[in-house]
């Protein structure tokens, strides 16, 4: 019987990073924070095929933090795919993110899988929302590429995760997304960024996976904003062309200072 290898995908999410490598967020340099994680992600380099950066790649939008960016993902020499978050620009992300392994297509197939990536963000707002035009292409990629599992990659969680100030800037138009989903059996995954934190919930057979920041985390279960102790993170995947699949949370030994109030985020 034929052996059926897994693709092995990274999920990296909210690095914040700066165009000064100095700068931090919250009492956390980011750029160091995610250097920590790239060096932990050579370890394993050959076990995996594609990056997956779910958002707030950027803490101030400007072209030296994209850069900074590319350097940094460089040395991993993977094909990365990208989608913004509220933090970042769109327009600056896409000219500086298009070179060499690093590609701002937002729809492509990889192992058996179609991909999906979606743009939640809305300038000068922290909450998300997906635009007519966004959810009208979404059901046309859907409609077109039915007979390979698919996994959706957005910024801004579809769910309330339990926090009452995160869920304030959650996606606002959720039910207008999950209404396409529904039309289309062959969605298996959502992954998204954006609340610093691991988290997971199920509807109508599609899994929907929040993953931790690169830098700092997010108190689950806050009402009112707080940070976690828990070190940056990412979440690795294996998924099977039968539409199967595994995914865990990594944190790396990174240890910092935070500011635990809500100024500067």
């Amino acid at each position: 019987m034929k052996q059926v290898s897994p693709i092995t995908i990274v999920q990296l999410t909210d690095m914040h990073l700066f165009a000064s490598e100095q700068q931090q967020l919250l009492g956390i340099p980011t750029t160091d924070s995610f250097h920590t994680v790239i060096e932990r992600l050579k370890e394993f380099r050959e076990e995996l095929d594609l990056l997956l950066l779910t958002g707030d790649l950027s803490g101030d939008g400007t072209a030296q933090s994209y850069g900074n960016l590319q350097n940094l993902m460089s040395s991993l020499f993977l094909p990365s795919y990208w989608l913004p978050g509220n933090h970042d620009d769109f327009a600056i992300m896409s000219e500086m993110l298009n070179l060499g392994l690093v590609s701002r297509r937002k729809c492509f197939e990889r192992g058996g899988w179609n991909f999906i990536l979606l743009d939640s963000s809305v300038a000068g707002k922290e909450h998300g929302y997906l635009r007519r035009e966004t959810l009208e292409w979404l059901d046309l990629q859907l409609s077109t590429i039915v007979d390979k599992p698919t996994a959706i990659a957005i910024h801004h969680p579809p769910f309330k995760v339990n926090s009452r100030w995160l869920d304030k800037s959650s996606l606002q138009n959720s039910e207008e997304f999950l209404a396409i989903l529904d039309k289309y059996p062959q969605v298996r995954l959502v992954l998204f960024g954006h609340i610093h934190q691991e988290f997971y919930t199920q509807r109508r057979g599609v899994d929907y996976l929040g993953t931790p920041s690169t830098c700092v985390q997010f108190q689950p279960g806050s009402n009112k904003f707080a940070l976690d102790r828990k070190t940056p993170g990412f979440r690795l995947m294996k998924l099977y062309p039968n539409g199967t699949w595994e995914s865990w949370v990594e944190r790396v030994p990174y240890y910092f200072h935070a500011v635990f109030a809500a100024n500067g985020y």
